[in-house]
């Protein structure tokens, strides 16, 4: 955060000292340092908070902060559970605070590239986006003191995460929903602990089946116990597809739809190229600064000129009922609907 000059760290709170002290060394030269978020929020220096807090604490530290007068930068999945994400929305909705959720692709040049090209019709009709968020590890982290084991492993156990669709996949559900502009209508999926058998409550391994309006579909996987392609995105449409990676995105024709033209932000390459097997790299404004660091740009800029974030807390919302209708799925083994009530 020292390098984004529009925002000052003006106060850190952790209740482990050791994160408390990392945080600490990127906070401003007075700040102040706190073991309940409470006695923070006091602080009348402070305008804005930033919530990266285990998923249970979401939306109570998100209703205090908006509370005691502060905007909100809330990590995503926006809320525990469906009713949260409902409440939240009323009560940013009545209080006049700007509250953003963590979904920083919405502030990344990469994907607005990328929604340019749909737009253009490049893909032709999109009809299908895979969605994968792998890796080839147990995602626990080291515990010195095991009385913490909970505490810093959070994310193994229902009482406090959503598992995995929470944590990693809600990033590109949020991207699907932004793209095809709409929320999905159903989920069906499947998920288990069949690899890391070492106590953990959420899953490591899951696979979800979205359906969007227009009969568009979205699966979401993500491992771990395999990265193959670690995260990345494929949308596909009737004339091309595009894969997005970490940094970088390729465009890849069908066979018969040669002759599409020059396509904007393709690197001299035209379409007629796609046709070769290693796709074209698709070109955009990289400046490579983290896509948290724009977004953190992004929601400085939403405070200053009160305007609603592009991650706001209704994309949240639909974002966080798209998750726990995802786990609903796989747990109940039964396709969960979206309630009209969701909406509004």
């Amino acid at each position: 955060m020292k390098d984004l000059p529009q925002l000052e760290l003006a106060a850190c709170c952790d209740i482990i000292e050791k994160n408390l002290q990392n945080g600490m060394k990127s906070a401003a030269k007075n700040a102040k340092a706190y073991s309940d978020y409470r006695r923070l929020l006091e602080d009348k220096r402070i305008e804005a908070v930033i919530i990266a807090t285990p998923l249970h604490l979401h939306h109570s530290m998100a209703v205090d902060a908006i509370s005691a007068g502060k905007h909100v930068y809330l990590e995503k999945t926006m809320t525990y559970d469906i009713p949260q994400a409902l409440d939240l929305v009323q009560k940013v909705n009545a209080s006049g605070r700007i509250l953003q959720v963590g979904h920083q692709y919405r502030y990344y040049a990469l994907y607005h590239k990328v929604a340019e090209v749909i737009a253009k019709g490049w893909l032709g009709k999109v009809t299908q986006f895979e969605c994968q968020y792998n890796r080839n590890a147990n995602w626990r982290r080291p515990v010195a003191d095991p009385s913490q084991e909970r505490l810093v492993n959070w994310r193994m156990y229902k009482e406090y995460s959503g598992g995995l669709v929470a944590e990693l996949c809600a990033h590109q559900i949020d991207i699907v929903n932004w793209l095809v502009n709409a929320h999905p209508e159903k989920v069906t999926g499947f998920g288990g602990i069949d690899f890391w058998k070492d106590g953990r409550e959420t899953y490591d391994n899951v696979r979800l089946l979205y359906e969007y309006p227009g009969g568009v579909k979205a699966s979401v996987t993500s491992l771990l116990m395999n990265e193959y392609k670690g995260y990345s995105m494929r949308i596909l449409g009737s004339k091309a597809t595009i894969e997005i990676q970490r940094e970088k995105a390729f465009l890849y024709s069908e066979a018969g739809k040669k002759q599409l033209g020059t396509v904007d932000g393709v690197t001299g390459a035209t379409v007629e190229a796609w046709t070769h097997g290693d796709g074209v790299l698709l070109a955009f404004q990289d400046d490579r600064k983290d896509p948290t660091a724009h977004a953190l740009l992004g929601f400085a800029t939403s405070v200053q000129q009160r305007k609603q974030p592009a991650s706001n807390v209704q994309t949240g919302r639909d974002a966080a009922i798209a998750v726990h209708m995802g786990n609903a799925a796989m747990e109940t083994g039964q396709v969960q609907l979206w309630k009209p009530e969701y909406s509004a």
